[in-house]
């Protein structure tokens, strides 16, 4: 193995690995953008096709340790007053005893269930406290794009109500991993994780990986701008052609996007399995339709059918790669930014593997140390 050469012969302990890794996440994200400048270089990034998806990847969490924000202020009032018992219960056992044995004697330390009592009611008022903060921040937000909106004169439909700042009875906050959230599970109806929503946006030469990221939304229509933009920040160049599933489509990523691709193709609409689309009449497509008809129209056409059929076979087999073949189905680390370093280390060993078996190998050497060596 070249690395024991490396390490004059050493075999590293594996908390060595562990703890390198965790300790230079950021210098790892790095190393991502420097393998795919070498993919470019090998000519396996052409930025014709990209695809952008994303997979939902377990946390290094339980969802059975994750409690609701309703369920959190019945616990809460329940573990006070048990707590405020326990305390009554002590104090008086203190009192007994010191008429029995003498003031200046000293008791047992605090007794293991009021200490599990104590830490179990602190970890829910902090998660609380979380949930409600977020939930202030969020009708914040909120409150000021209805504003801008009303500045700008949009009258168009009711006036919006007037942004909750109070968290949604069902939101969740886990014990173990704050930052991860419960998710619809990927390809399994009906089926949740507490997970991560990991994207890749992937070139169709080679499956290269050209962007990455982690995000604790459950659907990907905040992502299309952000990895577009990633694309061309990693690369040096947009490409020509971005392709999207239904759930990147909005007015905003259509706008945005135009300006970071040179085309984009994005269903307006989920298209059920199986379902055949419908060919669009021929001739140009008419001005005077909607933004969203504009792009349906264009999916319909047999040049749009055959560019958006080749989405799947882009991006969909690197994450049957990563999770199948090569087996990461869950994080081992905990917390978004730490995630978002396994994540990118993930998709950089990613396109190592693709750069190694697209180069070629040459042996050199009595010791058979391998070396890469660019075909051609």
């Amino acid at each position: 193995m070249s690395f024991r050469v490396i390490g004059a012969g050493e075999r590293p302990d594996f908390r060595t690995i562990s703890d390198f890794r965790k300790g230079n996440l950021e210098e790892l994200k790095g190393l991502f953008v420097q393998v795919l400048r070498l993919c470019q270089k090998a000519g396996l990034v052409k930025l014709g096709k990209v695809a952008l998806d994303g997979t939902k990847m377990k946390a290094n969490a339980s969802k059975h340790k994750a409690m609701s924000y309703e369920r959190m202020t019945k616990e809460e009032a329940k573990l006070k007053a048990e707590v405020e018992a326990l305390l009554r219960e002590a104090q008086e056992t203190d009192d007994s005893e010191d008429v029995k044995y003498g003031r200046d004697k000293r008791g047992d330390e605090l007794p293991e269930e009021l200490a599990y009592r104590e830490s179990r009611l602190k970890k829910i008022q902090e998660a609380r406290e979380e949930l409600e903060r977020e939930a202030k921040e969020l009708a914040e937000e909120k409150k000021k794009d209805i504003e801008e909106r009303e500045r700008q004169g949009s009258k168009r439909g009711r006036k919006p109500l007037e942004p909750e700042s109070v968290p949604d009875p069902k939101s969740q906050r886990n014990f173990t991993d704050s930052e991860s959230r419960i998710m619809p599970a990927s390809g399994e109806k009906r089926s949740f994780v507490q997970g991560y929503n990991c994207q890749a946006a992937v070139d169709e030469e080679a499956q290269v990986i050209v962007a990455a990221d982690v995000t604790q939304e459950t659907n990907d229509r905040q992502q299309a701008v952000p990895m577009l933009e990633q694309v061309k920040e990693n690369t040096g160049r947009k490409p020509e052609q971005a392709l999207m599933d239904a759930g990147y489509y909005s007015s905003n990523n259509i706008n945005e996007g135009n300006r970071l691709a040179g085309e984009l193709f994005i269903p307006p609409d989920r298209q059920k399995h199986n379902e055949t689309v419908p060919t669009a009449p021929r001739g140009r497509i008419p001005e005077s339709l909607s933004e969203a008809d504009r792009m349906r129209r264009k999916l319909r056409t047999e040049r749009g059918k055959n560019i958006y059929a080749s989405r799947k076979e882009i991006v969909e087999p690197v994450f049957g790669q990563i999770k199948h073949v090569r087996g990461f189905r869950q994080f081992l680390l905990r917390g978004l930014n730490k995630v978002e370093g396994e994540w990118s280390l993930i998709c950089t060993t990613h396109n190592l593997l693709k750069l190694w078996r697209a180069v070629g190998m040459t042996v050199g050497g009595a010791s058979g140390t391998r070396c890469l060596a660019l075909k051609g």
